[in-house]
């Protein structure tokens, strides 16, 4: 396995990721082919199953397990990576913690092994290694802001002054 992972490019590029072994670099590859066919990165956590059922009904949105659907062993792949990506890896450590005190150890993992996944196909679709994406995570976002975030760097906050006659 590990030969056939050092043979493929995007395998060998997958494998920069920490906790990413030649089995899940070589499944990863394989089962999600090309990356470009999906938009965004909901679109590949429900092409795995990631995502939850939803049964709603009126005005009330209920959320359920995993839908399960797609290909099973590349969600166990995941998982299992997630354990040793998120000892080597800050980041999916804090996401993982936080995550952990929140929802508890199963949800945690399984959120943890999503944001793996959609890490490794934005690796696959940028055609980007990990020192590369981490290089682009640190950089300015630029687009949009989301509701409740100010467009600009506000500072320290200002006292208001003006007369009041």
């Amino acid at each position: 396995m590990e030969k056939e992972a050092q043979g493929r490019p995007q395998a060998r590029r997958l494998l920069t990721h920490p906790g990413v072994g030649p089995v899940t670099a070589l499944a990863t590859e394989v089962f999600l082919g090309d990356p470009h066919r999906f938009r965004t990165a909901k679109e590949v956590a429900s092409y795995i199953g990631m995502i939850p059922c939803e049964h709603s009904s009126g005005k009330r949105r209920r959320l359920g397990k995993l839908t399960k659907e797609g290909n099973s062993r590349l969600r166990y792949l995941w998982t299992e990576a997630t354990l040793h990506a998120a000892v080597k890896d800050p980041e999916l450590k804090r996401f993982y913690r936080r995550k952990l005190v929140q929802k508890g150890m199963g949800k945690a993992r399984v959120a943890t092994a999503r944001k793996l996944g959609i890490r490794l196909w934005i690796m696959l679709r940028d055609e980007i290694d990990y020192e590369e994406f981490c290089r682009r995570g640190k950089l300015p976002q630029k687009g949009k802001t989301h509701a409740g975030m100010p467009d600009f760097n506000s500072g320290p906050a200002q006292a208001v002054t003006g007369s009041t006659e």
